[in-house]
């Protein structure tokens, strides 16, 4: 029996990855490219690539439950499972190697809800989440690393570097906003004890900084329509994988 949803109908590709059918062909293209290079034992895959892709995305755009979203590509409750587990890791953006001189980066960290609580705590949300340092071009406004979740309760300051994001963007320009103060990022100027105001240029300053860095929240509002973001029932390393594969599909689309 046919799925009901299926990416040989060009009509469920975009609802569910954010990509136009020239662009999820080509992500197709680059996956089976990389497919081709590993061997894998046992039985073949049930879907093709495609539609199994597909099934990963709306997997993390929904965020349905396997036993409800399997019967939906024909599949069964484990074959959907190990199709999300096997082709998540594979959809990871890979952090951007080298920056031009004149680069600006913008960094934030933003908290995601996650029910294992291995890797989770209980933050300032209420919730046990995980934080995830995310840094994107100024320019661009494409996601060009993404840290490896920390407890939710780590603030900014110690997450930027435990995650591995200060590492991976070296002596790059950064801003932040002022929880990251004492980091050597670029944050907001802000009043010293005893002063009741700032300075005009400051205050400037402090307006084109807010300005920028909103870049970032509007990132992250894109990205949380994946509502996996919103309440992440993976273990383990799965949170790190979907938001590194919801990055990837996130830049994709805003690429063009």
């Amino acid at each position: 029996m046919a799925g009901v949803i299926t990416a040989s109908k060009p009509s469920w590709i975009f609802p569910f990855t954010g990509l136009r059918p020239r662009q999820f062909a080509k992500l197709v293209a680059v996956l089976r490219h990389r497919e081709g290079d590993t061997v894998r034992r046992g039985r073949p895959w049930g879907l093709p690539l495609e539609d199994r892709l597909l099934l990963v995305a709306a997997y993390w755009h929904t965020n349905l439950t396997l036993r409800q979203l399997a019967p939906l590509f024909s599949v069964s409750k484990s074959a959907a499972d190990r199709i999300i587990n096997h082709l998540g890791p594979r959809l990871a953006l890979q952090p951007r190697q080298r920056f031009r001189k004149d680069t600006v980066l913008i960094v934030d960290g933003t908290l995601v809800p996650t029910r294992d609580h291995t890797v989770a705590e209980q933050s300032k949300n209420y919730r046990y989440s995980t934080n995830h340092q995310v840094v994107i071009d100024a320019d661009t406004r494409l996601v060009v690393v993404v840290g490896r979740p920390l407890p939710g309760n780590r603030n900014d300051c110690k997450a930027w570097e435990l995650s591995g994001a200060k590492a991976a963007v070296g002596n790059t320009t950064v801003i932040a906003d002022g929880g990251y103060r004492g980091t050597g990022l670029i944050v907001p100027h802000r009043r010293e004890p005893g002063q009741t105001e700032l300075p005009a240029w400051k205050e400037e300053h402090n307006r084109s900084h807010r300005k920028v860095r909103a870049r970032v929240e509007h990132a992250f509002a894109r990205m949380k329509t994946w509502k996996i973001l919103r309440d992440c029932r993976l273990k383990g390393d799965g949170v790190h994988h979907a938001m590194l594969g919801i990055a990837r599909l996130h830049n994709l689309a805003l690429a063009g």
